[in-house]
């Protein structure tokens, strides 16, 4: 397959163009035109690049590559060694970040909640990126707690009553704590995202509503393995996940 192609068909697949984002989404590294195995990895960071590359991957497809909204734009330092990396060796990088979080399917939305058996009713937030729904059935914080840690490889860190029994649950992968008030609009008994910040213990002790921080790193794994499965299926390649070990 070649690039372009790879790139115009994940621009279709996760409308791209519909979203106002950090980054930029497709491809932010040119290498090789033609691609015939596909790495993933959560974050485009040095160690997936070097297991990416010495496995012989062609392009590397990640949830957070480079070039962020209001970040240092020189390439020096660990950008210069990453970039170099992959100009050196000659592999693209792509990166979805939220179209990748927003996939009715393939999404890390989708992915967790199908992970976590939260079945999805509705979305919420800026951009719809924001789920609601339920869980299969009505159980206390702190057994939901225990099956995500376990689903999850991390324990989580849960802001509310662990004997308080749950059912409608909000949910959005990563760093979407700011979601958390929009969320108790909706009526729900728990919120799940990956990060928890000081304002939202107190609104999850003042409202009973609880706040799960369940990891960034932890609750975007899937979606970019999805992604990476789905177009080995539908084009042959090989696909192969790296996953560098991250607690936040």
């Amino acid at each position: 397959m070649l690039l372009n192609e790879l790139r115009d068909y994940n621009a279709s697949l996760l409308q791209t163009g519909l979203f106002k984002d950090y980054c930029p989404n497709g491809i932010q590294v040119e290498g090789r035109a033609e691609v015939r195995r596909i790495a993933t990895g959560v974050t485009a960071s040095q160690q997936v690049l070097d297991e990416a590359v010495a496995w012989g991957a062609d392009a590397i497809l990640v949830h957070h590559g480079y070039f962020w909204r209001n970040e240092d734009a020189t390439i020096t330092g660990i950008r210069k060694r990453r970039i170099a990396q992959l100009l050196r060796n000659d592999v693209s990088l792509l990166t979805y970040h939220l179209p990748l979080d927003a996939h009715a399917e393939l999404g890390n939305n989708a992915q967790l909640g199908k992970l976590l058996g939260m079945t999805a009713q509705g979305r919420f937030g800026e951009q719809n990126i924001a789920w609601l729904g339920e869980l299969e059935r009505t159980q206390p914080l702190a057994q939901f707690a225990q099956q995500i840690a376990h689903d999850l490889q991390r324990a989580p860190q849960v802001i509310g009553d662990g004997a308080k029994n749950i059912r409608k649950v909000a949910w959005c992968s990563g760093g979407a704590q700011n979601y958390f008030e929009a969320a108790i609009a909706q009526g729900v008994d728990a919120y799940v995202t990956g990060e928890i910040s000081e304002q939202n213990f107190h609104l999850a002790n003042e409202t009973g509503v609880a706040f799960i921080a369940a990891g960034h790193h932890a609750t975007e794994r899937m979606g970019i393995q999805a992604l990476g499965e789905h177009l080995a299926k539908q084009f042959g390649m090989e696909h192969r996940f790296f996953d560098q070990a991250n607690p936040v």
